[in-house]
């Protein structure tokens, strides 16, 4: 299993816009450059993430971008899976394929059920709120006068 680019652009333009919201909406080149992410890229990730009612957007001059809900009310798992698809290690379709009996594929597959359900549950757990809370405590534990 592989996290995409895409993937990861969305979390990161996400936290960015969590550790800011205080200061309204906030313009997708200041995203682009605090998270040295090219603005391009981000451009055809807003699409995805609007579409899933995931930020509100605004036009002109202080135009820009910002959480639709609080923080806490995001998960990593549900981020990824809006822009990865189905998070699994393999295909957990169900489909059964003539011959799996014989392959020993079929006695794994509760194997690979259970790590999707661990992978899951795993990701679900975390919000946006817990990783911008995380790096300020990460940043106040590294304090140097």
């Amino acid at each position: 299993m592989k996290i995409s680019t895409k993937g990861r652009y969305a979390l990161r333009m996400l936290i960015d816009l969590a550790e800011h919201q205080n200061g309204g909406y906030i313009a997708l080149k200041d995203i682009a450059k605090r998270q040295n992410i090219s603005k391009k890229y981000l451009e055809q990730i807003i699409p995805i993430l609007n579409g899933a009612d995931l930020l509100r957007t605004t036009r002109g001059a202080q135009g820009g971008y910002m959480l639709a809900k609080t923080p806490e009310n995001y998960t990593v798992g549900e981020i990824l899976r809006l822009t990865e698809g189905r998070i699994s290690p393999v295909d957990l379709s169900g489909e059964i394929t003539p011959g799996i009996e014989e392959t020993g594929e079929l006695a794994l597959m509760s194997v690979w059920q259970g790590l999707s359900r661990v992978v899951n549950e795993y990701l679900n757990s975390i919000t946006l709120q817990d990783i911008v809370d995380e790096q300020q405590q990460h940043y106040m534990n590294n304090y140097v006068i």
